[in-house]
């Protein structure tokens, strides 16, 4: 096993995957704070660096692209500090932050894990519920459902239509953005045949955040939506099966084909293409699959 122990937080090895732990000091974010302990497993990790500074070092983990689903709603916009991939190392430790690096580099090579993109996540994304309030609302979610609350700093037009509940079925995105300079950020959710292009402040599915110290918690009710919705590397057949409900990926497929369920699912399929949830050449992919049991 190894570990290093770092005010800013304690990252063990356990030969199976990395248990990351935040500090308890004042230096540490709220963001990283409130994720608490992730175990990333080794079959998640692209790879580890160390880099040394005159005062400091830091150690840095790449995950393999499409693996965490925190990564996935941020987009790689999450500032240096409230990653949680990223622990920095006193000068006195050096030594033993290079010793981590090696132990998990030769982990890797012996498991032989490759450092291509996944196709499905490797980590959860944040438990559930879960509430933020930042900006000019509150976001909660439960798994099932997302509840967007106002408050006194709401633009009237979008408050006066009251709090907004999104039913996962409907959601079909979800993107968060930081506040940049003098440009505002945002939690933003895509809902099911409403569309809109409006922006952060006057949509109703849009929380619009301004830089406080609580606004990057969004991030966290972002990774918990994306965890549960499709992976983007998913196979368009396993698209239609989340947005009609049908059983999980993984579940025990029954032992001969439902004539009747095969035909709602065209239905189905019907329905998710009139609606524009699916394109013209994804419908007829899906429906030639669902024709192949017929």
């Amino acid at each position: 096993m190894a570990e290093i122990i770092q005010k800013d937080g304690t990252w063990t090895f356990d030969g199976d995957a990395l248990h990351l732990t935040p500090g308890r000091d004042k230096s540490v974010s709220l963001l990283r704070k409130t994720l608490g302990e992730l175990t990333v497993p080794l079959g998640a990790l692209a790879g580890i660096s160390f880099e040394q500074g005159k005062k400091s070092g830091r150690l840095k983990l790449r995950l393999r692209e499409g693996a965490d689903p925190l990564l996935q709603a941020t987009g790689g916009k999450l500032a240096e500090p409230n990653d949680p991939y990223q622990l920095a190392v006193d000068s006195d430790r050096y030594g033993v932050a290079e010793y981590f690096v090696d132990e998990i580099r030769n982990a890797l090579l012996l498991d032989q894990v490759p450092a291509t993109a996944v196709d499905r996540y490797l980590l959860p994304g944040p438990s559930v519920p879960l509430s933020v309030s930042a900006g000019d609302g509150t976001a909660s979610f439960d798994g099932e459902r997302v509840r967007l609350d106002w408050n006194w700093k709401t633009e009237e037009a979008k408050a006066a239509a009251g709090s907004r509940t999104l039913y996962f079925a409907d959601i079909q995105s979800v993107e968060w953005h930081p506040a940049i300079g003098l440009e505002n950020g945002c939690l933003r959710f895509t809902v099911r045949g409403a569309p809109t292009k409006a922006p952060p402040k006057y949509d109703p599915n849009s929380i619009e955040l301004w830089g406080f110290k609580k606004d990057p918690l969004m991030a966290l009710i972002a990774a918990a939506v994306q965890a549960r919705l499709p992976h983007p590397s998913a196979s368009v057949e396993d698209r239609v099966l989340t947005a009609s409900n049908a059983p999980a990926q993984d579940a025990e497929p029954p032992a001969e084909p439902d004539h009747d369920a095969l035909l709602r699912r065209l239905r189905e399929l019907g329905e998710l293409h009139k609606s524009g949830v699916l394109t013209d050449e994804e419908f007829t992919l899906a429906k030639q699959a669902i024709l192949k049991h017929l």
